[in-house]
Formats: C-alpha cells, structure tokens, sequence
C-alpha cells in the first residue's frame, strides 16, 4: 500500500481535533503500518516523512484503540530509528516533526503506565499497559537515550526533546536512567581512566552521576532569552531534580553568579507568560521537596519553620503566592488549563508534608481552592450562598473535559491540604462547608472517575478528624456516601457485570482508606457500616488479588475490632473465619502479615477476646504462641515484630495465659533476643509482659531467670543509665494493666495506585535495631521487672 503526499494532508486535517476520524483510522491496520513505514522507508520527498510525524502525533492523543494501534506497528522504536538517522542535509522540519511526533508519543504511553501527572484518567487494559510499559522501557534504555538526549543540543528538536522529559519522565528508575546519562565519548574516557589507574588511586570525581552533562545543557536553555527554550527547560528540570538532593547541588554548580539555582527559577514566577509561571513553580516545588523532604527535622511542625525557617521555606511561600494569584484569576484571565496545573503544583509542594500545608494554609491556600470550587458550579440547592448540607442533584449531563480536570485538580489539592491538622479540616467543615461538603458529596458520583478519586481523598482528609467525624460526615451524608463507593464491585478493564453497579478498583481503594478511619471506635457510623455489610465485602477484597485493597481491608479489620465489644468481635471473626487471619499470619507480604498481626493484637486487648482466641482450634493450646515465637525469632520485619511484641503484652496480661508463657522455654528465650537486640518500640511491650510474669507467679519468675531474662534486663538497665529514681515497685504493683492495642483515627493506609498523594501512616513505623536510647518509662519499667525477678517473694 502506498500513501500520497495529498492524501497523508487530508487524513491529517480530518483527525485533528476528531476523535471519531482518529477511531476509524486506527480501525485500518494496513493504513497505519503504512503510515508508520513513511517515516523510513521513504526514499525521497522529505514532505511526506514529515506529514506522516503530524498524523501519528495527532492519533496517539486519542483512545486505547488508537494506540494500540501505534504500538503493534512499533511507532515508537520507528521513530527512534529515524532520529538515529538523521543527517547534517536533513531540513530542520523533518527533524522538529520527528521529535514532536516521538514526545506525543512517550506522554500518550507515560498516561497509560502511570503515575498520573495532571489527574487520573480511565484505566487501560492490561494488554494496552503491558504493552506501553516495554514501549516506555524501551524509550529511557542507554541506547535510546544515545538517539535522544543529544537532540537536546539541536535547535530544531531540543525543545521538543526537553517536553518530553518533562511530561513523559515519571518514575524513578527513568529519571536515574537520564541523570547517569553521559555521551558515548565521555563514557569511553572515563572507562580508559578506570583502567589505566593503579589499584591505590581513586577515579577522579565526577557530577555526571548527578546530572551533569543534562543538568548543564538544560540550565542552558532556562538561562537563555527564548521563552519557550526557557519554558521547555523549566519543565524538563522540574522531572530530573525530582527526590534528588545530588541533582539539586549540581545545578547550583552550574549559576555563574553564584546565587542558588532555585532563586534563578523563581525569577521566572514573576513572569508575565502564565505558562512561564507554572514551569518556574513545577521546577521550584521540585527542588523544595528534594531539598526539604517530608521526614526532616522541621518538616511536621509549622512552628518549627516559623522559629528557624529552612531555606527553602520563603521560595516555599512564592510558590503559594504565584498559584493564589492564577487560581483567583477570571476565567478571561486564565485559561482552565493553567488553574488545573496550579492545583497540582500546589498539591506536589504540600503533599505528605505537615509544615508545608499549614504554611499553604496561612497563605490563603485552602479560601482559594473553596472559591474556585464554588464557582465551578453546580450549585447547591437553593443559592451558591446556602449553608445547607444536602448534596447536589445527579449530574443530569457530562461536564465538560476540563472543567472535570480543574475540579478533580481543587479536591485533589484540597485532600492534600487538610491531612495533617486539624485546625484545617475545622475550617474545611465549619468555615467553607456551606460550599465544599455538598461538591465533595455529589463529586462521590461524578461521572469523571479523576473526580470520584479526589473526593474520596477528601473524605478520608477530613475523617481524621474525631470531631468532624462524629458530626459533619454524619449530618451531611458524606459517611455513608462514601461507604456505599466502597460496597461497588471492582470494575476490570477487560470485563463487563451486566445489571451490577461497578467502580474503578483505584476509586474504590481511595473509598476504603476513608472507611479505614470512619470505623474506629468512637464513630457513630460503625453500627450502620456493621449491619449494612462492611465484613462480608472487606473479606472479599482480602481474597481477591488487588495488594492495595488486600491491605487496606486488613487495616479496616484491625480499626474496627480496636476497643470493640465482644459481640462484634465474635461476628467479625465468625465472617472473617479464624482460619484465614491465622494462615495471613505467614503471608509473604510483609505488609499484610503486620496487619493480620494487628488484628489478633485488638481481638487481645482485653480477656474476653483472648479467651475468645484461646477456644479457636487454629489458635489456642499453645499454638498462638508458636506463632509469637517464630516471629519474635526470626530477623523479619521490624513491623511485624512490633505487632506481635504488643500482642505477646495483652496475653501476658492474663492469668492463664502467664502460665503457658513460663512454659514456652523457645518463647522466653526469643524474649531475651529481642530485649537485647530489637530497637525501644519493639522493646516496650516485651518489658510490660516480662513485668507482668515477673509478679503473676514464683514459677514464672523462676522460668524468666532460667531463660537468662533477667541478666538482660540488667545490662539493658546499666547501658542506658538515667536520672532520677525508677518507679517505686510498691506503686508498680498496684499500676493498672494496660492493654496494648492497635488503632487510632490517622491510622488508614497509604493508597498507593495514586501515585503521588501518599497519604496517612501506620502504626508503628520504621525502628532501627540495636542499641537504641530507650525512653525513660520503659527503663523504669525495665528495672521494676528486675526488681521483681530478684526480690519477688519479699512482695507475696
């Protein structure tokens, strides 16, 4: 088949903008082999290869079956193999359309993959991902990047190249990839250096493992006079110093005048070119974030930063400033577009980042965001003004593209926004809630599956909250809203349930980490959620095999049996099944095995469920404590064995639980190992059940000195000398036995098919081994045990 120059002008004119012209296109394989084959096979006529670009780039915008088109006929390794090719004689057009045609491309295939960049779009199938994800794998090899990087040099393709590292570069590993990338010739006298040295000499330093070569070139095009170089430059940066601090001190290297490279950057926030602007604010979130991380000294507290303000916090606030200013612009003024980026940069800056959102908050952020969607529309019934809660009607019509996009962008930003404080999400509820509870409610049911996400994460912000909690969610309906997305069969891309409601599995993890929190004890929802069947669809999900939702149905499980009554713990478990917690007790998955562990932690914390345990013939007789024991044992996750440390102290707490504990000669010796070489968090619940069989009886005392617990107890004590007097033993005596249990509002799961909101923590964290500072309470708990085993009969 063979393609005229007047015909490829005629398709070209009829698929753009056309989606129904880019479907039937695509529908003609031969047509699009053809098309492809243009870009190399064509002898002469420079006009046809270039016509044949534009044509590709306009289709790869368009749905899966366009793309799936492209990929089976290789598109993208076709157009790699033209660039490889060109020659000094090739015009500049055909080398600018080849590299627009390869960046329309590399986004089309990045959407696909993930994560999203600009909003969440419909799901692909599986063979559509896979196939994206070699054609991706394939653009970002060292070869690959031999063809392209160089082009960032070139006039007619740099700018091109540079957007297509800043909108296609999403992960890691491709970043790495192109920060580590250095010429061919460059590589080749590094590696004769590397053999030409002796065996006592040190290769010389080098920034090209930190972004040298394309840091220097792409400092090159910010620092020049063109705005759209500028633009490219700033955008392409923004990807490459993503979560890399060394990329960050390179490019403060390369400025000639010696101030830092993220003041350079936010010259440009002054800009008059809007899309200027939002590069700038891309590129100086990048930076801020990689240079001030969620996790660092004054990262979770806001006063931290305004006692001894980092140095990134004031770019942190231009940066605020900048998107107030776009997101209060008229509509005339700026486009919806720009706002939908604003939202985003804002959500990046502020994203699992406490000192960052309050910063964000006291800037004005969150009125400009309630503004923005309030104006959006539609508007509650009765006025725009209304104070009243009830939630919008159905959306009657689809909403425009668009608009869709700004309102998931608001929700997404507003999430972020109201995570951490509480001051906020008050002020989301009682100053804004006439205006963003009834959007949050009817975006619950939005026909954008972007929109349906973000206001599920706007559910589960705001359910941090106990107070919100137990009277906002409830009075506005957002709870059982929220639960009824989460009741939702999984939509699978390749499968259609006729006559049953279906919703995207990512909404429908987002839906639960809301559920996770709605279910602790002090909420009124937790009855209704029981009766109208939370257990029998969280069950479901941990059998399916969708790791998000597996894990984030576990920790529903451990919040809703912390401090619940022994009716609702029996039901649960006769749903759950005793023999499916105890076979998830060995799952490989760590993350799953530590909230399997948490559960039996909560069904523990009092006697009755450990009597409720001990009944069970998977669990009782002693079998339990194998468990323990292997765990305890083992050198596995410092999770898992913090769970089941705190589960080991709720039993100790029972009498006739003490007793087969003394017996366990594997369990008191395991306890030893973890006194001396666990981390203070681990330690903690293993010093209250020592203390706990240390007074429960002589023969527990007798067990404890035999297994060596006590010589331990009295190194750990001495190694970790503190002022002051420990607590009496008399007072220590008659303490109060503390159950150990596992659950709190902020304790729902990190979603992470989001991809960039990583939101909420667990219970427990990350503890190093060794020999750690203890806090002082457990040393003085550590003492009274010891005084116990060595003068406990003096106490009888």
């Amino acid at each position: 088949m063979t393609i005229s120059l007047s015909t490829l002008k005629s398709v070209k004119n009829a698929v753009i903008g056309n989606p129904n012209a880019k479907l039937k296109l695509s529908q003609d394989p031969e047509f699009v082999q053809t098309l492809v084959n243009c870009l190399n096979d064509v002898p002469d006529g420079e006009d046809l290869r270039v016509e044949a670009a534009h044509v590709i780039s306009s289709i790869s915008y368009g749905s899966e079956a366009e793309l799936s088109a492209l990929l089976r006929c290789d598109a993208p390794r076709a157009f790699l193999y033209a660039l490889s090719k060109l020659e000094p004689a090739d015009s500049p057009a055909v080398r600018a359309a080849f590299a627009r045609g390869l960046r329309a491309l590399a986004i089309a295939l990045a959407d696909t993959v993930g994560p999203w960049q600009w909003g969440l779009a419909e799901e692909r199938s599986p063979v559509l991902q896979t196939m994206a994800q070699a054609a991706l794998d394939a653009i970002f090899r060292a070869d690959s990047l031999d063809v392209l990087l160089p082009l960032l040099e070139d006039r007619s393709t740099r700018v091109s190249v540079a957007q297509l590292l800043g909108f296609a570069l999403r992960t890691a590993g491709y970043r790495t990839a192109v920060v580590e990338w250095m010429p061919p010739e460059e590589r080749a006298r590094r590696a004769t250096e590397v053999k030409t040295n002796r065996g006592w000499e040190k290769t010389p330093a080098t920034v090209h493992n930190e972004g040298g070569w394309v840091c220097r070139v792409l400092t090159g095009m910010v620092c020049s006079r063109e705005p759209q170089l500028q633009e490219a430059g700033l955008w392409a940066l923004a990807t490459v110093a993503k979560d890399n601090a060394a990329v960050v001190a390179t490019l403060n290297r390369g400025t000639d005048t010696g101030e830092t490279f993220l003041n350079v950057v936010l010259s440009f926030a002054r800009s008059r070119s809007t899309n200027l602007q939002l590069a700038a604010c891309a590129c100086a979130t990048a930076i801020i974030r990689a240079i001030y991380p969620p996790g660092s000294a004054a990262s979770a507290s806001y006063i931290s930063i305004i006692n001894d303000p980092p140095p990134a916090y004031a770019p942190a606030t231009t940066v605020m400033n900048v998107v107030n200013g776009i997101l209060s612009a008229s509509v005339q003024e700026e486009s919806l577009i720009s706002r939908t980026r604003s939202c985003f940069i804002l959500f990046n800056l502020v994203s699992d980042h406490p000192a960052l959102c309050t910063a964000a908050y006291e800037r004005g952020c969150l009125g400009k965001l309630a503004s923005l969607l309030g104006n959006l529309g539609p508007s509650p019934d009765g006025s725009s003004s209304s104070l009243s809660l009830a939630p919008f009607a159905d959306w009657e019509e689809a909403e425009p593209a668009p608009v869709s996009a700004l309102r998931e962008a608001a929700l997404t930003a507003l999430a972020a926004l109201s995570l951490f404080d509480n001051t906020i999400r008050r002020s989301v509820t009682d100053e804004y809630g006439g205006i963003i509870l009834p959007i949050i409610h009817s975006g619950l049911s939005h026909g954008s599956v972007g929109v349906r996400y973000a206001a599920c994460q706007c559910v589960r912000a705001l359910s941090r909250a106990v107070a919100v909690l137990r009277t906002n969610l409830v009075d506005s309906g957002l709870g059982k809203a929220v639960f009824r997305v989460f009741l939702k069969e999984e939509r699978k891309v390749e499968e259609k349930k006729d006559g049953v409601e279906t919703e995207d599995r990512r909404v429908i993890a987002a839906a639960l980490a809301a559920v996770c929190n709605i279910v602790n004890e002090f909420s009124p929802l937790r009855p209704a959620y029981l009766s109208d069947g939370l257990v029998p669809r969280l069950v479901k999900l941990v059998n399916g095999d969708d790791p998000t939702l597996r894990l984030s149905s576990l920790w529903a499980m451990k919040n809703l049996l912390h401090k619940s009554s022994y009716e609702t713990k029996r039901d649960v478990m006769a749903s759950f099944g005793w023999g499916r917690l105890v076979r998830l007790l060995d799952e490989p998955d760590a993350a799953l095995q530590e909230q399997a562990w948490a559960v039996l932690r909560n069904i523990a914390e009092d006697e009755a469920g450990v009597e409720m345990i001990e009944r069970e013939r998977e669990l009782g007789g002693g079998a339990l404590l194998g468990h323990v024991t292997r765990v305890l044992q083992g050198a596995g996750d410092d999770d898992v064995v913090l769970q089941a440390a705190c589960l080991l102290g709720n039993l100790a707490n029972v009498a006739g639980m003490q007793v087969l504990i003394a017996r366990h000669t594997e369990l008191l010796a395991a306890l030893r190992s973890v006194l001396a070489e666990r981390g203070p968090a681990v330690r903690r619940p293993v010093v209250g059940a020592v203390l706990e069989l240390a007074r429960g009886s002589t023969s527990g005392r007798r067990a404890l000195v035999d297994a060596g617990v006590a010589g331990t107890l009295r190194r750990m004590c001495s190694a970790h000398a503190t002022t002051g007097t420990s607590a009496s033993t008399s007072g220590s005596v008659r303490g109060r036995r503390e159950s150990l249990s596992s659950g709190n509002v902020v304790g729902s799961p990190t979603v992470g098919s989001l991809g960039a909101i990583g939101l909420g923590s667990g219970f427990g964290g990350r503890f190093g081994s060794g020999h750690m500072e203890d806090d002082r309470d457990v040393i003085d708990q550590a003492k009274t045990a010891l005084d116990w085993l060595e003068h406990g009969e003096a106490y009888r």
